[in-house]
């Protein structure tokens, strides 16, 4: 059986976890794939392929040219860049992993404090050999505005309280009641834009979140506030908010997710000085990449074994 282990950016997946145990021929790909041309290229040899979130696509074309492809592992529990109806009419099994938030919890107030002090600014000032730079702003009284009040979103904003934060929030979704019942302040979805020092999206991509923070609403916030993006680059448009940080309409992006990843290394989010750039780290931790790759390694097992485990139906 051969197992390919897909966009394993650091090159730790065969030390997360006991692949040997498999007694397979287990092949690493490190670097991401430029299109289905290349993706199909490399897997056609292939019974088993570990994908990463979603950094690489399996829609029902590129499935459909993979006759080979028996098993199809996903970090996580889900995988909207797998087309998981193609995959079970073409007899491949769709298997999941487990997996927990708090990681990109953590990493949105890192992204936070990051542009909120200036911290790269003052690093890359010391770095150089200066000394302070620039003025940043404290916290405690200042509005933190979500966008999407589920479990991420009142994880950020339960961290906010303990920074003596004011908590809003506003969802298609969201009653009055439940976000009382988080401790958090509902408000209608212009004034969530206006009143926000700090606006976090925390809501899933879909066609009707899709460029839901868009040119109007960026320029509904303050010159002053800052927008933080751990969600999916797609929900805010991209060429409103290089405009708007060009502009200084708004003071500040924090983004760990972009319309297109890797971010081309000739993107203007790289090298504008108020965009505060991650790649795609939210969930990029040890204790979770230990989850993903042993869980994964359980699935093939399983799978081997005719009972196959933690399946997609869809």
């Amino acid at each position: 059986m051969r197992i390919a282990i897909l966009d394993d950016y650091q090159g730790v997946a065969l030390g997360l976890a006991d692949w040997e145990s498999l007694r397979a021929d287990v092949q690493v790909f490190s670097d991401a794939f430029d299109g289905e041309g290349e993706v199909v290229a490399a897997l056609a040899d292939f019974e088993v392929v570990v994908a990463m979130r979603e950094r690489t696509p399996f829609p029902a074309s590129t499935l459909g040219r993979l006759p080979r492809l028996k098993l199809l592992v996903t970090t996580g529990p889900v995988n909207a860049a797998i087309d998981v109806a193609a995959a079970r009419r073409l007899g491949i099994t769709v298997c999941g992993t487990g997996y927990f938030s708090h990681p990109t919890t953590e990493l949105t107030w890192g992204l936070i404090l990051s542009a909120a002090r200036l911290i790269p600014q003052q690093v890359e000032s010391v770095r150089r050999g200066g000394w302070q730079e620039g003025l940043g702003t404290s916290l405690r009284g200042a509005t933190l505005g979500v966008l999407g009040l589920g479990r991420l979103g009142t994880a950020v904003t339960e961290v906010g309280h303990a920074f003596g934060m004011r908590c809003i929030a506003w969802s298609q979704h969201l009653t009055p009641a439940d976000a009382e019942a988080k401790g958090v302040t509902y408000v209608a979805r212009d004034e969530l834009f206006e009143r926000s020092d700090v606006l976090s999206v925390h809501v899933v991509l879909s066609e009707r979140t899709r460029g839901v923070v868009g040119a109007r609403e960026l320029g509904l916030m303050k010159p002053t506030a800052i927008l933080v993006n751990t969600s999916r680059g797609p929900v805010v448009e991209e060429a409103a908010l290089i405009r708007a940080l060009t502009e200084g309409s708004i003071a500040c992006a924090a983004l760990d997710v972009f319309d297109r990843e890797p971010l081309p290394s000739d993107h203007p989010l790289r090298s504008l000085p108020n965009a505060v750039v991650t790649p795609h780290i939210g969930y990029v931790s040890r204790d979770l990449y230990e989850v993903f790759y042993r869980d994964a390694v359980e699935d093939i097992a399983a799978w081997q074994a005719g009972k196959p485990v933690r399946t997609l139906t869809g």
